[in-house]
């Protein structure tokens, strides 16, 4: 008999199919930014630093909710949020990880790069590129 129970792996490329696939609908331009987005995320969190990165997103996302940027700071924010830090009410990133200790924000980069491994290889499949 096979468990029905799922890894954590299997979760975290679940919630980035399910990230990809709230996107398929959307313009084709829409599409192409948050692929080239999404495949350049995981490189800035490495070189950068996760807090440096969702700041990054927030400050190009204008506050405008529509914008490639916010949906995937939210996608990524939602992600990560519910595996290390589930019953906090504010389920912002990037005011977490300002608040947290250096061990709680390299929990969370951790977290962070494996979701966005399965994120990058999902719009790599399934979005078009940007020419150019």
């Amino acid at each position: 008999m096979l468990s029905q129970q799922q890894t954590l792996e299997q979760k975290r490329a679940q919630r980035a199919w399910n990230d990809i696939q709230s996107v398929v609908n959307r313009s084709d331009e829409f599409k192409k930014k948050y692929g080239s987005l999404a495949r350049r995320v995981p490189m800035l969190v490495l070189t950068n630093g996760l807090g440096q990165t969702l700041a990054f997103l927030r400050a190009k996302g204008k506050n405008d909710q529509s914008d490639e940027h916010n949906v995937l700071f939210n996608h990524l924010s939602a992600w990560t949020m519910s595996q290390v830090a589930p019953n906090v009410s504010d389920q912002n990133l990037l005011n977490w990880v300002l608040k947290s200790d250096s061990t709680a924000y390299r929990r969370a980069t951790a977290e962070a790069l494996a979701y966005l491994v399965w994120l990058k290889r999902f719009a790599e499949a399934e979005l078009p590129t940007e020419e150019g």
